[in-house]
């Protein structure tokens, strides 16, 4: 037993396709997400150290990089149908957990299995680490769903990502990093060109209004 079958499963994760089974002018696998919620989890974590907040660096890369290995075991599950209700998602994350398990007790060489054990676990936690990882996942996500969006992408489930994202990023609006965000790249993002731009406007001003936060996006 050695590590070729956890290096060799790096290349499975490019062929695992986000949002399956919808029509999607542009495909992201798990590989390239988790490399991008890396980099924007690094850049989130530049403003929160900036800001004077402690940021364990090697956390937040590791938290980063392995959050979605994961989908390794069982794909990847749309996020309305992942979250449609607490029994599904607890679920969800029973079968990963022990699927998780299982490979590193088979595959892992077992003076690395404990450092597997702890870079693979779930790693949206309250550590500032943690968090910070939520909103990268969640600012990802709010980007491919514009992406299709701006394209002119007709399937409905797009813009439903794009609102439960926007949602999960305001629920730690406390944050200096999502503060910075909706402050100077939320309204990047909206002003560009597209053709329901009034829609998204409106989505994102009533979501807002909801959490409570003053700042409008106009036309």
């Amino acid at each position: 037993m050695g590590m070729h079958q956890y290096i060799k499963s790096l290349s499975d994760l490019e062929n695992i396709h986000r949002c399956p089974g919808k029509f999607k002018y542009e495909e992201h696998s798990v590989a390239a997400h988790s490399f991008k919620v890396t980099q924007i989890a690094q850049f989130l974590g530049t403003v929160e150290e900036q800001a004077g907040n402690d940021i364990n660096w090697r956390s937040l890369y590791e938290k980063a990089l392995n959050h979605d290995y994961t989908e390794l075991f069982i794909g990847d599950i749309k996020t309305p149908v992942k979250y449609a209700s607490p029994t599904l998602r607890d679920q969800l994350a029973e079968v990963e957990e022990s699927m998780t398990a299982q490979f590193i007790e088979t595959e892992i060489p077992e003076e690395f299995q404990l450092v597997y054990s702890e870079r693979l676990k779930e790693g949206k936690d309250d550590t500032l680490e943690g968090k910070i990882l939520s909103v990268a996942d969640k600012v990802d996500l709010l980007y491919e769903s514009f992406g299709e969006i701006q394209k002119g992408n007709p399937e409905v489930l797009f813009t439903q990502i794009f609102e439960e994202s926007l949602n999960t990023i305001l629920e730690f609006k406390e944050m200096d990093s999502v503060r910075y965000f909706m402050t100077h790249i939320l309204p990047e993002l909206l002003s560009e060109e597209f053709t329901n731009q009034e829609e998204l406007h409106e989505i994102s001003n009533r979501i807002l209004e909801e959490h409570e936060v003053e700042q409008t996006f106009v036309i």
